[in-house]
């Protein structure tokens, strides 16, 4: 009887087991974690480490991180852009993957100074981006495109601002935001990895549920 019953729940385990993985191969994206949409990334044009315009044209259809920081940080930065760097030599040869580094202290970080500090990063322009431009419309993307920073301290005197994040945003091949991820804690750099390969096979324009809690109406 016992031998019976044994070998009954171990067949609908294996039944199971065998729908499921049948699912993950018909259904795709099925059994991976939906990642919500926060934000919409909004119009941008920077100049990049090679001196040339970037816009969100030059994203479209691409999955991308994207952090600030400032080439004469000493704290938490060599810290985050060695994490970055992880990733990057993770996806390198990856087509369809960027890595957007913004300055949030243009005023010393010119294109030269980010074009030697991305050389010292042995970063791919074409797929690690170093960008600078305007202080207003770089603090402007990361707090009402990318979410690392609050958007109401926008609103305050630009000249005496300084944003100092330790955060990175996803951004799938939509220009959405799909996660907000520490930089400084291992365990999320790694899920970040496993999170970039499921927003890969997402195609650009898939409709998705938004945050509840993020206040906007992505859908």
């Amino acid at each position: 009887m016992w031998n019976k019953l044994f070998f009954y729940i171990g067949f609908f385990i294996l039944l199971f087991v065998l729908f499921y993985l049948a699912l993950t191969k018909i259904i795709p994206g099925y059994g991976e974690v939906r990642l919500p949409v926060l934000n919409d990334v909004q119009p941008f044009l920077f100049t990049d480490q090679e001196g040339k315009m970037i816009s969100q044209k030059d994203v479209e259809g691409k999955v991308y991180v994207a952090d600030f920081f400032f080439t004469t940080c000493k704290g938490i930065c060599p810290k985050l852009n060695t994490n970055l760097k992880k990733i990057y030599g993770e996806f390198r040869d990856e087509p369809d993957f960027r890595i957007i580094s913004h300055t949030v202290d243009p005023e010393t970080d010119s294109v030269s100074q980010m074009k030697h500090y991305a050389d010292s990063m042995q970063a791919d322009p074409k797929t690690w981006l170093f960008l600078t431009g305007r202080k207003d419309s770089l603090y402007r993307a990361a707090r009402l495109s990318y979410l690392l920073d609050d958007p109401k301290n926008n609103e305050g005197d630009i000249r005496h601002q300084f944003i100092h994040t330790q955060f990175f945003a996803l951004i799938d091949r939509s220009g959405q935001v799909r996660k907000i991820i520490d930089g400084l804690k291992n365990d999320e750099i790694t899920e970040l990895a496993a999170d970039i390969r499921v927003l890969l096979k997402e195609k650009a324009g898939a409709r998705h549920f938004s945050n509840p809690l993020s206040g906007n109406n992505f859908q």
